[in-house]
This record gives structure tokens, sequence and C-alpha cells, in this order.
């Protein structure tokens, strides 16, 4: 097993090193780190002066492993927008968008379970057929689309919920980096739509592949031989069926834990959430590359490390695959 993570690891750190080139190519092509510390208010000679200081005239290799270095300890460039270290603006929106995304898998993981085991249990039955309908709609709404609706219903028409912004937060642990709504009652309701409309979006999909694996798993031997035996159908289906269904589920869920973080650009722009999206489009809008690139490579670590983590749970859940990648 610890071979098995050693090797996970490393494929990790592979994959970071083409992301980190990847913007690192993005920046040096299209950025220009004078005109986003000085603006254009200065001589060519002067621009040429601090060019050579800060080393863009270096070869391409060289500029690179600088810019690994300074990655390394937490410099990942300068916004011109907040005048700030990039990854520091990015830090201070992460957090409202990391309550979004655990809220809305919070939500996936406590309907699409029970739902996606009862359409396979009970795949005939008026409600089972109901929920395929109703997942088939889910996956053909654009998310955009289904979180205005519930705001012209919940906040507009029945005004039972707020429309935008994060209401309420405390400060969870007093240094003003993290904000949380999750401590007050006026941030839980500000959540409520929001994550329901960005799990919106996958838990039909969930629901489906939950359906689907379960009623494979049903018609394998050894279920058919554990009916056989006498075995309640509470214990085949909870004990037996269940585990093996799982598998391939907590492998989707990681990868789609990793793309939430990017659909949550529509949902927060949406809700006025003030997030990595909205912070994201505001870059976007007034062309703050180095802004951008740190987004793309901090985005571009969430996904490797949700992805590492994933591995290295189904090699625990089915050992089978640690023992078939050491041979």
């Amino acid at each position: 097993m610890f071979a098995f993570i050693i090797r996970r690891i490393l494929q990790a750190i592979l994959v970071m090193l083409v992301i980190s080139l990847v913007g690192f190519s993005i920046k040096n092509s299209i950025g220009d780190p004078v005109r986003d510390l000085v603006g254009e208010r200065v001589t060519p000679k002067e621009r040429a002066a601090m060019a050579e200081k800060l080393g863009l005239n270096d070869p391409f290799s060289t500029q690179y492993v600088r810019f690994l270095k300074n990655a390394l300890h937490g410099d990942l460039g300068t916004s011109f927008i907040y005048r700030k270290p990039a990854l520091e603006v990015i830090l201070k929106h992460a957090p409202a968008t990391i309550e979004l995304v655990l809220g809305s898998a919070l939500i996936i993981v406590i309907f699409s379970l029970p739902l996606g085991m009862y359409t396979a249990l009970k795949p005939r039955s008026l409600f089972s057929r109901f929920v395929m309908g109703f997942s088939t709609l889910g996956v053909s709404v654009p998310v955009f689309l289904t979180a205005i609706g519930f705001i012209y219903l919940f906040a507009v028409t029945w005004h039972v919920l707020p429309s935008y912004g994060r209401g309420e937060t405390v400060d969870l642990f007093g240094n003003g980096y993290w904000q949380t709504g999750f401590l007050t009652i006026d941030g839980l309701k500000h959540l409520i739509l929001p994550c329901i409309s960005l799990a919106s979006i996958m838990m039909p999909l969930f629901i489906r592949l939950i359906r689907s694996e379960m009623m494979e798993v049903l018609e394998t031997e050894y279920i058919k031989y554990a009916r056989a035996k006498g075995l309640s159908p509470m214990r085949i289906w909870f004990v037996h069926a269940f585990k093996n269904t799982l598998l391939p589920v907590v492998t989707v869920f990681g990868i789609q834990i990793g793309i939430m973080f990017a659909f949550t650009i529509l949902t927060e722009t949406v809700f006025q959430w003030q997030g990595m999206g909205f912070m994201f489009l505001d870059a976007v809008q007034r062309a703050d590359i180095s802004l951008l690139i740190a987004y793309l490579v901090v985005v571009g670590s969430v996904f490797v490390i949700v992805n590492t983590v994933v591995d290295v749970m189904y090699g625990f859940i089915n050992p089978t695959v640690r023992v078939a990648g050491t041979k």
C-alpha cells in the first residue's frame, strides 16, 4: 500500500509540473509584468530597465525555474487589480467557494444515494419513473437557468429565501481569512439556493450512476449465491451490493468535486457570491494575467489533490487496485 501511495503522489507532482508549465507559458506569452506594475506612464528606457531588474530578459528555462521556486514559497505573482499577492487574493475568496462546494456535495450525497438505490431496487415503481424523468430534466437544464428559476420562485415570488450575497458571516479563526456563513442562521439561508443550484447539475448524474451500478451488481453471481443461501434482502442490498456499487461512484465523485469548482463561476455570478469564480470573472474582465494564472495553478492543484486522495481511498476500498498496480 505504501508503494501505491508513493506512486500516486509522484504522478500528482508530475501533473502539477505540467500545469505550472502551461500557466507560466501563458503568462510569459500574454502578460506584461512591467505594464501591470507601473502602467503606461513610463519611458521605454525605464520599462527596459525594470524588465532587466525583474529578470524578464532571462532565458525561458531560467524564468520557469525561478517561477517554480517562488511558487514553492507561495509566491504566484502580484495582482495589479488588488495590489496584493495573487495567492493572498485567492485565499481570501476561497472560503466562500469551498463552503458552496461542500454544501452542494452534502446535498448530492444525502439525496443521490437513497434515490439511486431505490430506483435500482424498484425500477418499475411510479416514484422511480418520476425520479428518472426528473433527473433527465436536471441534466438538460443549465445551472444558471436553474439558479434564476430558484431566485424567481423563492426570493421574488414567495419571499422566503435571499437572492444574492453571503449574508451574515463570522470570522472562523479570528485572522480575517475565513469568513463562514455556516455558523449563522442568515448565512445558512443565503447558502440554500446557491448550493441547490450547483448540486442540481451533478445530482442527476449520481442518481443514474448509482442506479445503473447497483442494478449491475444485483445481477452478479455472488449476489445470486447470497440469495440462494437465504440471506435477508436488507443484508444483500446494504452489505454485499452497496459496497461494490460505491467503487466507481467514489471515483466519479472525486472528479466531479473538482469540476464543481469550475461550475461555481456561473452560480457565483448569478447569486453575486464573492468567491473564487466571481473573482475569476473580475480578473478576466480587467485582464489581470497574474491573478488568472494563479487561479489556474490553484484550481489545478485542487483537482490533483482531490483525485490523488480519491485514488488512495479507492485503494483502501478495493485492494485489488493496488495489488494490480504492483505487477
